[in-house]
């Protein structure tokens, strides 16, 4: 029985109940352990092995989500803040939510795990947010899915139309762009080189109006372009100009890695930011600064074209 080919699929669903890439991989793990170990036990007359793989994961997923607090992005925890000078204090005891890897998954980017998505699924009660992704993204049946909730049909179906009515703000969840859309992707590159000569009206041109910026583990974001670019005023003022940026993808969208210039020469990693794209415009930016992100995705801490020099 080869299970192998199962793991990825396995992790980006993890990835949805639990939030964070770390803890899927971690479960997933354990997950097919358990089923090689069991795999005498296994019968095909009752399940096909994806089936029986997603009730084993299924029950390790709620398992680990028991007595643990949702992971949240900044904008789930209160108000924007309208005050560009305001001390960026990590939080280090929220566990935030974290972006997915697709690089290192080589996921089919029509799983979707778009962030606003994945946040918005962490409110849901556990048992209602898997038979959300189990009957409306990996398309189960009802009767699958009641065999690996333990549930009854009607029961699922009435977890499933409460889930959505939940998240009915969120938009349709089968509604997937491409992270390597055209259009999208030409809407980061002008972004990325006015980011990297730190051109704040440039910028300002490519967000929405009503633009995000959340910047975890920093609780606090900002709303609109106006702020948006008040607080861009303030990261160029203390970083400079000059930046290089890596373009790659998170959770099936457009992202890049910015490397900020150092007075000495040369750049050191400063973050990752995963956009999302509407109407040629950028209408949200999640600006992830966590080393665990950074190692996550394999980012190294110097540019490709530069050698990281020692520390001094």
């Amino acid at each position: 029985m080869d299970l192998e080919p199962y793991r990825t699929e396995l992790v980006a669903y993890s990835y949805r109940m639990l939030g964070s890439f770390h803890d899927a991989e971690d479960v997933v793990q354990d997950v097919l352990l358990r089923a090689w170990q069991a795999r005498d036990r296994y019968d095909a007359g009752r399940a096909s092995v994806r089936t029986w793989l997603y009730r084993i994961a299924t029950n390790a997923c709620l398992t680990a989500l028991t007595g643990r607090d949702r992971r949240p992005l900044p904008t789930g925890l209160g108000a924007p803040s309208n005050d560009p000078e305001a001390a960026l204090t990590p939080a280090p005891a929220v566990p935030w939510l974290e972006p997915f890897p697709d690089a290192r998954m080589e996921l089919d980017v029509r799983a979707d795990i778009r962030l606003a998505l994945v946040a918005a699924l962490q409110a849901l009660p556990a048992r209602q947010r898997a038979v959300l992704v189990l009957r409306q993204v990996l398309e189960f049946s009802a009767a699958e899915v009641a065999v690996q909730l333990d549930m009854s049909v009607p029961a699922v179906n009435s977890a499933l139309q409460r889930a959505r009515a939940t998240l009915a703000g969120v938009g349709d969840l089968g509604d997937v762009r491409e992270p390597d859309d055209p259009k999208d992707r030409e809407v980061v590159r002008r972004y990325a080189r006015a980011f990297e000569a730190a051109d704040v009206p440039a910028l300002v041109r490519l967000v929405t109006d009503e633009v995000v910026l959340e910047m975890p583990p920093v609780p606090l974001w900002y709303l609109g372009s106006r702020d948006y670019g008040r607080f861009m005023h303030r990261v160029f003022r203390l970083r400079g100009a000059g930046w290089v940026t890596t373009e790659l993808t998170a959770n099936g969208q457009p992202a890049l890695a910015a490397y900020a210039p150092e007075s000495g020469g040369g750049h050191r990693l400063h973050t990752l930011q995963v956009f999302t794209v509407t109407g040629g415009l950028v209408s949200h930016n999640v600006v992830f600064a966590d080393p665990g992100v950074f190692a996550a995705f394999g980012l190294a801490e110097s540019p490709a074209s530069e050698k990281l020099r020692p520390e001094r």
